[in-house]
This record gives structure tokens, sequence and C-alpha cells, in this order.
């Protein structure tokens, strides 16, 4: 259809709506002269006015005029709700004046007809309101209904039932009307809210209360279940899900109230519908840190080691947020950094200068050439080796990269005279029993003796629980597992691990640097530990299967793995406090015996295949090798 064809319906539509309207307003008169003049019409003393053409002409070509200025020719009324209401009332209320003013002053003083008392005019307004309402709204339901009959005809169109009877609610429901109409179609909601149940949201109708989702999915044959509750914590969240995961419909969730927080400026996410993750089912609510601590990222060059894995890709994207002067993005891998920093470019622009560059941070000489060229004034070092296996097959590369590579961004930072440098560590660095959280222990050991000898540069280190969806996190791999067809591999029933996402642990590294005094290690509180095999459980109901389709095997511990992980040692628990965040608490910094430290990584540099878990051990006292083999 040509655009001019489209402006044509368009005015042809507004004309239409005139007419209507026109229609409405010359019977809300005559109802109003009906019933104040004692029942009759053409006989009554207002009969003058009421069929007089000048009088009708005027009159609806000034209403015409207001409602046009309201913007009632301008709504669509498959959508018409509380806006149109509004409008629709403020046109009755102007009308009714002006019918008011027209019959008194021009037909009444001047050409001396008889109008009607003044309370007729207040029914005229209740009239007209009505008036104006009813096709409008009335249309909608009208459209609303037809719709959820013919979705029982039609089975292409799947039935959705909506968790929930708020604002996000009724802006899925109408989402679903204007963009998805032949793919879905709304057909009822539950809600907890008693007073809800059984009333309406936008046409919906409230049939029960959550638990009741089996037997309204049941009642109402639904297809799909849509969550839109962007307000209820992590725990409440899982409950749903659970309740409806269990009719085995697909299950779809709208935005968190964070993500709305976060993407408020962009008004085309809010109602963006979207599978359920396993990131909305964990137990706590997501960690919402202070960005005012982040501050101190503002015009600063920044470098991150590691910048274009999957946690320091993140890192780069959070620091973006505060329009740092230069990024740089360092990795011994170039296509994600490449990858990285096109999106970043495509972001900011020129806002920020991005910059990649390609090296190991095993290689001194490197890493002196980019902190020559760039000069940074924070550092965040996310390169490591960390997958607890591999690193038990290569003990020798765990402690080349980890140890030596972080040593030498330590070294690097305090001889350019970097203000801050912050350092990813690991829960497995506690009471670690793998040599890769025996390596991450040493970095922390490593944080700690940099902050006493350094005059130049703070340090700090944040230790991790498992990042969900981290490059070899458990989640990509069941994933991977469940698309195979299966079984998922569980290495133990009852084998737990603290989780956080993304974005929590990135944030947490921003803010470890505004925190940092120097010589600290900070640790979110990530809440109770999760077990792997609830977490496989989950994964494939929202992969669309059961459990019995996919099936689970457990594979026995893999080497150097652990059955649970620990937050904090004995020694740090009784002397960690809160910061500010109470979510966040910092250890205090041990004291090292510099010498004796120095001695004992000169001594580790003689490793071998044979030796090697023996002088980890002398460094780390605590390190007992698991005997998963």
């Amino acid at each position: 259809m040509s655009t001019k064809d489209t402006k044509s319906i368009g005015i042809a539509r507004k004309w239409l709506l005139f007419f209507i309207d026109t229609g409405m307003f010359v019977l809300a008169n005559s109802a109003t002269c009906f019933l104040t003049d004692g029942g009759r019409l053409s006989s009554s003393l207002y009969s003058d006015i009421l069929f007089n053409a000048y009088h009708i002409i005027l009159t609806c070509l000034l209403a015409g005029v207001v409602n046009y200025l309201l913007k009632l020719y301008k709504s669509i009324w498959t959508f018409a709700g509380s806006r149109e209401a509004i409008a629709c009332t403020s046109a009755a209320f102007i009308n009714s004046i002006m019918l008011y003013l027209v019959d008194k002053i021009i037909f009444g003083f001047i050409f001396k007809y008889k109008a009607l008392p003044i309370y007729s005019y207040i029914l005229f307004f209740i009239f007209l309101t009505l008036a104006l309402c009813a096709p409008r709204l009335g249309y909608r339901w009208l459209k609303a209904e037809l719709k959820m009959h013919s979705g029982t005809k039609n089975r292409h169109i799947k039935r959705i039932l909506i968790v929930g009877a708020g604002y996000m609610a009724n802006t899925v429901i109408d989402d679903l009307r204007l963009n998805n109409s032949e793919k879905y179609t709304p057909v009822v909601a539950v809600d907890d809210n008693p007073s809800k149940i059984g009333s309406r949201i936008a046409g919906i109708k409230i049939a029960g209360n959550i638990s009741q989702i089996p037997q309204v999915v049941e009642k109402y044959d639904v297809d799909e279940i849509i969550i839109a509750i962007p307000s209820a914590p992590k725990a409440r969240i899982n409950e749903i899900y659970n309740i409806a995961a269990s009719t085995n419909k697909t299950v779809k969730t709208t935005p968190s109230l964070n993500e709305i927080l976060e993407n408020s400026t962009n008004n085309s996410k809010l109602s963006k519908i979207r599978k359920i993750e396993i990131s909305d089912l964990l137990s706590r609510d997501e960690v919402k840190l202070d960005i005012n601590v982040c501050k101190y990222l503002i015009g600063t060059t920044i470098l991150v080691t590691g910048g274009g894995g999957s946690i320091g890709a993140e890192i780069c994207n959070q620091c973006a947020r505060y329009i740092p002067k230069t990024i740089i993005i360092f990795d011994i891998y170039e296509n994600c950094a490449f990858e990285l920093a096109n999106e970043l470019n495509d972001k900011y622009g020129n806002k920020i200068n991005i910059q990649v560059r390609i090296g190991s941070v095993r290689d001194k000489n490197r890493l002196d050439e980019i902190f020559e060229e760039f000069h940074p004034d924070v550092v965040f070092h996310a390169a490591a080796h960390k997958h607890v296996p591999l690193m038990e097959d290569s003990p020798c590369e765990a402690v080349k990269n980890n140890v030596f590579g972080t040593y030498n961004v330590a070294l690097a930072a305090d001889k350019f005279k970097v203000d801050k440098m912050v350092i990813l560590s690991t829960d497995k660095a506690v009471n670690p029993t793998n040599v890769m959280g025996t390596t991450k222990r040493i970095t922390e050991i490593i944080v700690q003796y940099m902050n006493e000898t350094s005059r130049n540069t703070r340090y700090a280190a944040v230790r991790f629980g498992n990042v969900l969806g981290s490059h070899g996190s458990v989640i990509p791999i069941f994933k991977k597992q469940i698309e195979k067809g299966g079984p998922v591999c569980v290495t133990h029933p009852d084998i737990t691990r603290y989780f956080m996402t993304i974005p929590e642990a990135a944030q947490l590294v921003c803010q470890a640097g505004g925190l940092a005094k120097g010589g600290e290690i900070f640790v979110l509180d990530m809440g109770d530990p999760v077990k792997i095999m609830d977490l496989a459980v989950n994964l494939i109901k929202l992969s669309g299967y059961t459990v019995d389709e996919i099936g689970i095997k457990i594979t026995g511990l893999r080497p150097g793995e652990k059955l649970y992980e620990e937050l904090a040692l004995d020694s740090e628990i009784k002397t960690r406090i809160k910061t500010a965040n109470e979510k966040i608490f910092v250890n205090q910094p041990m004291i090292v015996d510099n010498e004796q430290f120095i001695k004992m990584l000169d001594n580790l540099k003689e490793i071998n295949e044979d030796n090697v878990r023996e002088k980890l051990m002398k460094i780390v006292p605590n390190y007992h090798p698991a005997d998963n083999n």
C-alpha cells in the first residue's frame, strides 16, 4: 500500500470517528431533554433548540474541534484503556460547558429560545461521557472476546496464561495483541491478590491465585505461561516457576525490576518477553552495588588483562558505563578481543578510546610495552587458567600463568605507578584441594605482599564463587549435553557451589577498586550454596524436556574437585568486616614475611611435574590435594 493510500485511509478514519461522536453528542442531548422534560421530546420547550439545524451544526462542529484537540481521533480502539477514558471524560466536560454557553447565550439571550435547567447539563455530561467511552472500550472488549474464542478454534495461535495482574501484566497483554496477535492470544490471568480474583485486566479474566495455575491451565486449554511480576524476589520467582513447570507448558518471563531500571531509557525493552533463564531461579536476589563507588573510573585509562574472556569482557562493559578516557583490552586470544572492541565502539563511538593489544601476561617485555604506551590508572587482572581438571593435568602451566603472570602484572603496575590494581581470585583458593585454587591463593598473597612493598599502587583481590554463563562454567556444559539429547553429567548428587552472575562479578571487581585502601580481599555474600543436581533438573525443564527424557548421569568427582566450596578461611571469618554495602565483606590483610615469600617464589620457578605440588604446599600449607583419581 502506498503512502498516499495510507494517508487517505487515515483521513477517512478520522471523519468516520467524527460522525460517530457527532451522533453520540446528539443522542446524549436528546436523552437529557427526554428525561428532564417529563418524558417529552418533540413537544418539549427545548425542542425548538434541539431540532434547530443551526444549533445542531454549530454544537457538533464545536464538539468535533474539542474532540480533535484532545486527540480522540488518534487513539487506537483496539488498545483503548484508561487514557482514552480520561480523554473522553475531559471532552464530555468541555462539551457540556460549551453546550450550556451556546444554549444560554446564543440561543437563549440572543434568539430568546428556552434552555434546559442547569442540572440538565450535568446529566448531559454523564450521558456524553458514557456515549464517548462506550464505542471505544466496547470495541476493545468485543475484539478481545472474539480473539479469545477464535484462539480455541485456531490452534496455531497459542493461548497464554499471564501470571500477575499489575501494570506489567497489562503491558504484556497489550504487547501480545499489538505485535504478536497472529501467534499469541492472552486468555486468562492469575494473581495472589484476593481482591483481584474474579475481576478482569485488559479484558482478561483473573481466574484464580498462583497456586491454582495447573487447574487454570487445564480449564482454559493454555499453551504457554508468562510470569509478569517484575518486583517479585528470586525465591518467589523460583516457587512460581516450579508450579508453572509442573504443567509441562512453556514458561516465559518479563524483565525483572533491576532490568527495567537499567533499561529505563529504552522503552522497547521494558515489556520484552523472554525465556526463563537459570539465573532467574537463583535462591537469592541479584546484588545491586552502589554505582557511586565506581565514579573513580570516570576519565581514567583502564587496562583489563584477559579482557576478551566472559568476565573480562563484562568488566570492560561495566567500566564503559562511566565513560573512562581509554579502555585497553589485553588478551592472548584475538578473536574475542576483536569482537568486544567492535561492540564497545558501536555503543560508545568516540566517547571512549577503545584499544586492543595482544600478548601474554607471562611476557614481561610485552607488559612493559603496554604499560609504557598507555600508562593506565587502573588495572583489572582477569587473565588466568581456571579449569580445575585441566590444571590438574598441566600444573606447571597453572603456576606459570596464574602465579608468575599475576606477579609480572603487579610488578609492572608498581613500575609504571598505576594507582590501583584489582586481581580476580576464586573461592577455590580457600583450603584448596587443587592446583588451580592453590595458585589463586598465591595470587592473593601476592596482592598483600605487593601492597606492603609498593609505594605507588594500591592492590586488592576479589574472591568469586562460580560465575553463571562464563566460559567453562557448568551451565554451558549442561546446555550442550541437553542439545545432544543427554544425559546431563553431574559429578556427585550432593555437590554444591556458590553462584553469582557475570554482571555481579564484574560490578564487584569495579567496586573493589573504589573501596580498596590496599591489601584487602573482597568477598560477596552469595547466600546459600546451590546444589548442582537442582541446577541440572531446572535446566532440563527450562529446555522443554523432562528428566526422564534427558537423564542425569553421576560421573564421580573430577581430579582436584571438592564436594563443597568455602568463601573464607576460619582466621578470615574472625576478622572480616562489612563494607558500606552489607553484601560485601572485606578480609583484612595478612602479615607476609616479604623475604621468605620472595624465596618461595624463586623456588617455585624450579618446578616440574614431579615436584610442583610439593613446592605449592610450602607456600600454601593448607593445600591438600584431593584424591579423586
